[in-house]
């Protein structure tokens, strides 16, 4: 690859680590007046709006009318819906740190997904190992030694159930709508408009905390909705159309790193020493059930059979 190729989109690659990484301080912002639900439906309908102005710009149609509507519901449900209010809700127990790092866990709960429940991949030994060394950084990231009492085991819940609902999307997504062949913009403008409606009702009777909005918390709400899901959303694809998907994931590396500097420097949350370290055992568990550790296939490493 060309220094002239990679220019044109590392800038969106650094873009998308910072607006992911930052979104967890950005929730926290804006849990200064709304509640989780309202949290979720005002990033989501922010996002939508912006994708469809993008998609107006490109001349970008939403999807036809038919059964992908039914799928883009669903995806609406397990990816916006749900993990949405989940990482507000663990927010307001927990330190945004805390959110950004068990985020990190997502490339695993789509590995097992994938390979365990779905079955669309044959389970190998790279993935097992993968997922055994994420578990073991998920007990050094919560820092279990110290206690039930130390750490918000109803936000853990919260943020675990999230990052598997996550794991659900990527394998279900790649089953329904990827064969489809339809413009991202058009998929991620409808899919968000869809949560934003799923979640009107919830937000009309508990969107507001009664506390007043604050210049900052407001910012953080719109950087949070239009540049974290919407501009984030087609920078990724576009990432992923000059460089690859492989290289384009990579990102998942870079988030727990912004969620950290985010969390210690703006909002001056504690940073205990076994949050980083737990977070990187989780993130090379990640990379190794992607087989990203290794250039050749070794002798040890060959699928298993397949599950039947």
């Amino acid at each position: 690859m060309t220094s002239s190729a990679a220019a044109k989109w590392v800038p969106r690659y650094v873009a998308i680590g910072l607006a992911w990484g930052c979104s967890f301080l950005f929730i926290k912002q804006s849990l200064t007046f709304l509640t989780p639900v309202g949290v979720a439906f005002s990033r989501w309908l922010l996002g939508a709006l912006t994708l469809l102005a993008i998609s107006r710009v490109r001349g970008v149609r939403l999807p036809p009318r038919g059964p992908v509507w039914i799928h883009l519901a669903v995806i609406a449900l397990i990816f916006n819906v749900g993990p949405g209010i989940l990482f507000a809700f663990a927010e307001t127990r927990s330190t945004s740190i805390l959110a950004g790092l068990v985020n990190s866990l997502t490339p695993l709960t789509s590995l097992f997904f994938i390979s365990v429940i779905f079955r669309d991949e044959p389970v190998t030994h790279a993935q097992v190992l993968g997922m055994a060394v994420g578990l073991v950084g998920v007990v050094v990231l919560l820092g279990v030694w110290r206690g039930v009492g130390a750490t918000s085991w109803v936000a853990v819940t919260a943020l675990g159930f999230a990052v598997s609902l996550y794991g659900v999307t990527f394998p279900y997504i790649r089953r329904h709508l990827t064969p489809r062949d339809l413009a991202p913009s058009s998929l991620a403008s409808a899919q968000m408009i869809l949560a934003t409606i799923f979640l009107a009702p919830a937000f009309a009777l508990d969107g507001l905390n009664g506390h007043a909005p604050t210049t900052g918390s407001l910012v953080s709400l719109l950087l949070l909705g239009a540049i974290g899901s919407g501009f984030a959303y087609m920078w990724n694809f576009e990432v992923i159309a000059a460089a690859g998907g492989a290289m384009a994931s990579t990102v998942t590396y870079l988030t727990p790193i912004v969620a950290i500097l985010a969390g210690v420097s703006i909002l001056h949350e504690p940073l205990y020493w076994f949050e980083p370290v737990g977070g990187a055992i989780v993130l090379v568990g990640a990379a190794i059930g992607q087989g990203r550790l290794r250039r050749r296939h070794p002798v040890g490493l060959r699928p298993m059979d397949q599950p039947r």
